[in-house]
């Protein structure tokens, strides 16, 4: 059956049928213009575990999302479809943790891998494991880009898009981050992790094609993460958690606070929110919550309201989802992408 005879015959207010693809669509990744690349992985989280069964939870709750949309209109056809978790990348994921826990705990008892040998031993493990990922990843993303396909990426902790930015720099010659989230993600190799989940955006403004990071919603930083923002001669730009309250609380609207954001944004955008930038309440399971952030549709309009403006964006990702005993966690994230996956397609026309 080609493509015009699964739209024809699907019918998109039907039970969510298991056997097809993620939302139950009925499109294979070769079809879908918006493809989901699952990264199962969560080597260097540094507080809670969890964020590895983030993609697997997040499809099996994806058949309870309505696919009606009213601002978008048959928004289901663009062809959404999400690629196998591999089992590969979490078995490695799960063998490299076990290895970091020890390595942590040791860390936390003041040891060093300057002194502690099996510490070093662990940690060339650990960072050579994380180079391989983004290599990996770099060349799935590569091989969809070359097929116009547009990308989502499902993580898994926030170290993992690091090779799918890497791979939109070699098609795009300039492009802003946008980073939702509650931490500023800017530690140089944190805890001795060159690719710690901590230091995916310290990584991502090494690659000269990321002419800017803006930052929405930060709550959780450090020192030198504060200084290096206000070092950066505006390449970072960073509206803190703190101040998008107190302006709220003073009488600003949520919508100019949105156009503030959006007027510091280039045309093209790469979209990296990591769950833990919304309200705990709509994400309690995830790895580091914190106080504070945004309620669901906030983020969605500042979304939209970028959409509208004209901007496009050219790729996102999805991050940090823990599902929980519960899985009200997968129920928010299954949503949200759900909703973004709509918008990124309609910012490119599709």
């Amino acid at each position: 059956m080609n493509i015009k005879d699964k739209i024809n015959s699907f019918d998109p207010n039907a039970l969510g049928d298991a056997n097809n693809n993620i939302f139950g669509l009925p499109f294979t990744t070769d079809e879908a213009k918006l493809v989901i690349i699952p990264i199962p992985w969560e080597v260097t989280v540094s507080y809670k575990g969890g964020t590895a069964l983030g993609p697997q939870s997040i499809f099996d709750a994806s058949f309870q999302v309505d696919l009606f949309d009213p601002k978008i209109p048959d928004a289901w056809k663009i062809g959404i479809a999400m690629e196998p978790v591999s089992i590969d990348i979490s078995k490695k994921s799960e063998s490299l943790r076990s290895k970091s826990e020890v390595y942590i705990k040791l860390l936390e008892e003041g040891e060093s891998p300057v002194t502690n040998s099996d510490m070093a031993k662990i940690l060339t493990a650990v960072n050579i494991g994380c180079l391989e990922l983004n290599t990996w990843v770099k060349n799935k993303s590569l091989a969809f880009l070359n097929e116009n396909k547009i990308i989502a990426l499902l993580g898994g902790d926030h170290s993992t898009p690091l090779g799918l930015i890497q791979a939109l720099a070699e098609k795009n010659t300039s492009f802003a981050i946008l980073q939702i989230d509650a931490h500023a993600d800017l530690r140089d190799a944190y805890e001795g992790f060159e690719f710690s989940h901590a230091s995916i955006m310290y990584n991502a403004l090494k690659i000269p094609q990321v002419s800017k990071l803006v930052q929405v919603g930060i709550r959780d930083y450090c020192e030198f993460e504060y200084n290096l923002i206000k070092n950066s001669n505006g390449r970072i730009l960073t509206f803190f958690d703190r101040d998008i309250k107190n302006k709220q609380y003073d009488g600003a609207t949520w919508s100019t606070i949105c156009n503030d954001i959006i007027s510091q944004l280039p045309d093209n955008i790469y979209l990296s929110f990591d769950i833990d930038g919304l309200d705990p309440k709509l994400c309690p399971n995830t790895g580091t919550p914190v106080a504070g952030g945004f309620e669901f549709e906030q983020i969605l309009m500042l979304i939209e309201k970028i959409i509208d403006s004209g901007k496009r964006i050219i790729a996102f990702d999805l991050n940090e989802v823990a599902p929980g005993a519960d899985e009200w966690d997968a129920n928010v994230g299954a949503r949200l992408l759900y909703r973004i996956a709509n918008m990124v397609a309609k910012s490119n026309a599709m």
